[in-house]
């Protein structure tokens, strides 16, 4: 079991299921040739992906195209089902950064044969995660930077603005769907620049105010 990790002293509290949104920033839908949906695209990383800023990311040997996405990650903080634009915004207790790594050959190879691309998303160390800020100690304005970089090179750079659905647009639809509870975090979403990465690359991502995280990718 792997456990939050948070910016000040906290509860120990367990990490449950990863519910992911993507498409959610129209430049990144485009740049890899998508529509940008209409509703959020959800899919699901396992807790047992998770990694926290400082450890590293093993490039799995089966793919050729390992990819970065920096993503504000909420932190649902109590159980929520079937949430209105109040019970969203309560149910979210903290931000944090994430990358969702991606093995990009694998994705376009299932989706090319209609097949569910879960195995480009799950595999151990594919979800990176900072110290969660809680609301509680950061006024969150929707507004902030979010970037990231490769070997001290700018690859993603944009502003939380961008989204397409907002954080509690995106709590609404998931809950409507399926209970949220308590250690459940959700991905919002990479901008545009996602890119490859190889072993030895060093990977820094950062959200205005709200967190670092850094990792390299090895063997």
């Amino acid at each position: 079991m792997k456990y939050l990790k948070f910016k000040n002293n906290y509860e120990q509290v367990p990490i449950g299921k990863l519910v992911c949104v993507g498409r959610n920033y129209a430049a990144h839908a485009n740049e890899l040739g998508n529509d940008v949906p209409e509703f959020p695209l959800i899919f699901l990383k396992p807790a047992s992906n998770v990694i926290f800023s400082g450890e590293s990311v093993v490039h799995p040997a089966y793919s050729k195209d390992l990819h970065h996405e920096v993503e504000l990650v909420l932190y649902i903080g109590k159980e929520v089902k079937d949430a209105d634009d109040t019970t969203a915004e309560e149910a979210i207790h903290g931000y944090t950064v994430g990358l969702d790594m991606t093995l990009r050959d694998l994705q376009f190879e299932f989706k090319k044969k209609g097949e569910p691309w879960t195995l480009a998303k799950c595999f151990d160390t594919a979800a990176v995660l900072s110290d969660v800020v809680l609301k509680n100690d950061y006024k969150f304005t929707g507004t902030e930077n979010i970037s990231l970089s490769v070997n001290g090179l700018v690859k993603q750079n944009s502003s939380l603005a961008n989204m397409v659905f907002s954080p509690v647009e995106i709590v609404k639809y998931i809950s409507a769907r399926m209970k949220l509870e308590k250690g459940d975090l959700i991905f919002t979403g990479t901008p545009e620049g996602v890119g490859r990465v190889v072993p030895d690359d060093k990977i820094d991502a950062e959200i205005e105010n709200i967190g670092k995280l850094s990792t390299q990718v090895i063997h």
